[in-house]
């Protein structure tokens, strides 16, 4: 049996971090929570799908409002555990966020994918996502 529900305790945060983990290894497991929370006080959700009560798909995300969409959801983490792939977990997390965001009235759904994620763009294009620009960034 599967479920997805935002992540509200710390120990349901705390339960993200070995999926999320794998697509943010900078992350430290003794800061996550404060982390999540810092990001939460500026609009992130975290999102959890488990099956049989063990996590296996982590979704973090924000409703924001841009001039050139209108309210948009922007998904800024979306993982499947590594070894969950291929199982159905990953299209029923999106499709929890898709319906979320009709649901709130977004106009649109966005994301950016690291250039190396190959199978996550063949997922994203499977569900009919198209690639809509080029995303630039410097550190400071």
């Amino acid at each position: 049996m599967s479920t997805t529900t935002f992540a509200t305790t710390d120990a349901e945060v705390a339960s993200a971090f070995p999926v999320m983990r794998q697509l943010r290894p900078h992350l430290d497991e003794a800061s996550f929570v404060e982390r999540v929370r810092a990001a939460e006080r500026l609009g992130l959700r975290l999102v959890l799908h488990a099956e049989h009560g063990r996590v296996v798909a982590v979704a973090g995300f924000r409703l924001i409002e841009q001039l050139k969409s209108g309210l948009v959801l922007y998904v800024d983490d979306l993982v499947t555990d590594d070894g969950e792939r291929s199982k159905g977990h990953g299209d029923a997390l999106l499709h929890w966020l898709m319906a979320y965001a009709r649901e709130e009235g977004c106009a649109a759904f966005e994301l950016d994918s690291g250039v190396q994620r190959h199978d996550a763009h063949r997922f994203y294009l499977r569900h009919r996502m198209r690639i809509s620009a080029y995303h630039f960034q410097i550190d400071l």
